[in-house]
């Protein structure tokens, strides 16, 4: 079972690193002329996407952890 959770939290954190460079690189390449219908800009969406996307998938990862450490503390 400790394994197993090891593999998803190296997921997890994978998966925090891909929103993070991610987001940075929308805020890297922001155009501000590019804008959809509601005069948001395109980048800026995609900032608030991966950010949203890191805030989860880090709950994800502590919560593996917690589940670990419990796990450790049975043993």
């Amino acid at each position: 079972m400790g394994i197993i959770l090891m593999l998803l939290l190296i997921g997890a954190m994978g998966a925090v690193v891909f929103a993070v460079v991610k987001g940075l690189h929308a805020f890297a390449n922001m155009d501000p002329e590019d804008v959809d219908e509601n005069g948001v800009p395109k980048s800026l969406a995609i900032q608030n996407k991966m950010m949203f996307s890191r805030v989860k998938w880090q709950a994800i990862a502590i919560i593996i952890v917690a589940l670990l450490l419990l796990i450790s503390q049975a043993a």
